[in-house]
């Protein structure tokens, strides 16, 4: 995620004189310096002003929908009928969520989701970030979670963005990055994420990062993030071969494209690669201009090198119009998943012409990255479709889950492959909540909440999955999980 997710990062945009544009971080392309354009140590505290804002608007949001009494759940959840899954259900009944991450044991049947959380609860003090990482764990494959903790309360910091996990194979160990404010942080729980080891700076001395994307080896040495970063969205990654106490930088990139990082992995052989979109803000206004590039970022030598592969390019899609939305917010995600082997699926969105209906493609790899099959729809023809989310288990299969408007409303749809992506089993709608929320219907949600969601797969090898849905981008909104039973 990006996602997301998607969406933000530095925020001046020099055009015609000073612009501001209003960007939530993780979440969007932020208002930033064009190519070239040094950030300035001032900027930050616009940037600053800027995140308290974003938080006020969903803190009105909040209080709006509260008064109206359209907070949360306001009245049963009723489901579709399913054999094959339990039920989405909401993670918190008031709480204003967005952007979850998921990590799975795969030996033990301990299931984590992290939260983007706005305002609610309040931690010791009452001064923690405001919205704030909080993880639950649940020690049953997903049946039941424990109640949340907070991975930092970091009181110097103002916000907390765009988390990730990843549960270490050979050990069940716990991690967790994050962005607090404009530095990612990394850390790590041996205690099923009861508590938490003190953040390290993943970014070092980079200025800023954002759009996190995380990849763990299977002793848990070799951890990588890659993220983007000045001076425009140029993309990085961080390395640690220590279990991510230590970390150093490389600049992949440098250019006018802005970078956003999905999903990585580290095959058995030791290749790492990551899964990314590219876009250039050199539109009217800085706004965003095709073609989208599909991006595989790959090193085969533990980070010391890294080759940039352009999978595929796509066109920007219909805009968004939701309240406070922002045109290319559909547009650039992706997902990669690795099987046992380390053979690669990435599944990414994107249009055939400028301005139309977005598809979710997907195109595998066995080589780490370096070529790529030709690309198989896996969404419906002339229906808007995006957010895919990825993950590899066994020989060549691979689980995926993607949003689209078939029905006039968003749903996500479920597939499954057993030949490294070249059919797929039928689609699966797992958003199968038909009542709860003012945001939900028959039909399914109004508006998806942050460019990231994410699917795990349980030691019993049932899939888990988690995303966010709201009345609108600004919100409110909720973090909703299902299972495979």
């Amino acid at each position: 995620m990006r996602r997301p997710h998607v969406p933000a990062a530095l925020a001046l945009l020099l055009v015609a004189g000073l612009v501001v544009w209003l960007a939530l971080p993780g979440e969007r392309p932020a208002p930033r310096p064009r190519a070239g354009v040094p950030v300035e140590p001032e900027t930050r505290n616009e940037e600053a002003e800027e995140q308290a804002e974003t938080v006020e608007q969903h803190r009105e949001a909040v209080a709006e929908a509260l008064a109206a009494g359209t907070l949360g759940r306001i009245e049963p959840v009723r489901h579709l009928r399913s054999r094959a899954w339990a039920g989405e259900r909401l993670m918190h009944p008031t709480a204003d969520d967005w952007e979850p991450a998921v990590g799975t044991d795969p030996r033990e049947p301990w299931v984590y989701v992290a939260i983007t959380r706005f305002g609610h609860p309040p931690c010791r003090g009452g001064n923690c970030p405001d919205p704030a990482i909080v993880v639950q764990a649940s020690p049953d494959g997903g049946r039941t979670f424990g109640d949340p903790v907070y991975v930092c309360e970091c009181r110097r910091v103002q916000s907390q963005f765009d988390p990730l996990l990843e549960v270490v194979p050979a050990t069940g160990e716990l991690y967790a990055a994050w962005m607090n404010d404009w530095n990612i942080v990394f850390a790590r729980s041996s205690d099923h994420g009861r508590t938490w080891s003190a953040p390290v700076s993943v970014s070092g001395k980079v200025a800023w990062g954002d759009k996190p994307a995380m990849a763990v080896s299977r002793d848990g040495r070799d951890v990588y993030v890659s993220f983007n970063g000045p001076t425009g969205g140029d993309a990085y990654v961080a390395v640690s071969h220590d279990g991510g106490r230590t970390w150093s930088q490389t600049r992949v990139t440098n250019g006018d494209r802005y970078y956003f990082a999905y999903q990585g992995a580290v095959g058995p052989d030791g290749r790492v690669t990551f899964a990314e979109m590219s876009e250039t803000y050199t539109g009217p206004g800085g706004a965003s201009e095709g073609p989208v590039l599909v991006h595989a970022i790959t090193s085969a030598d533990g980070g010391r090198t890294w080759t940039d592969v352009v999978v595929d390019s796509v066109e920007l899609g219909v805009p968004c119009t939701s309240e406070w939305c922002y045109a290319d917010f559909y547009d650039g995600h992706a997902a990669l998943a690795a099987d046992r082997d380390g053979d690669l699926v990435i599944a990414y969105d994107g249009a055939t012409r400028a301005g139309g209906p977005r598809r979710v493609w997907a195109r595998s790899s066995t080589d780490g990255g370096l070529t790529w099959s030709a690309r198989v729809a896996l969404s419906p023809r002339g229906v808007n479709a995006g957010f895919p989310a990825a993950v590899g288990t066994g020989d060549d299969e691979v689980r995926l889950w993607f949003m689209d408007q078939r029905t006039g409303r968003w749903n996500v749809w479920y597939r499954r492959s057993t030949d490294l992506g070249a059919t797929w089993s039928a689609e699966v709608r797992i958003s199968d909540a038909t009542s709860g929320t003012v945001y939900k219907d028959a039909d399914g949600f109004v508006e998806v909440y942050g460019d990231y969601g994410e699917i795990g797969i349980t030691s019993s090898g049932r899939t888990v999955a988690a995303w966010g849905e709201a009345i609108s981008y600004r919100g409110p909104g909720g973090v909703w999980f299902n299972r495979e039973r």
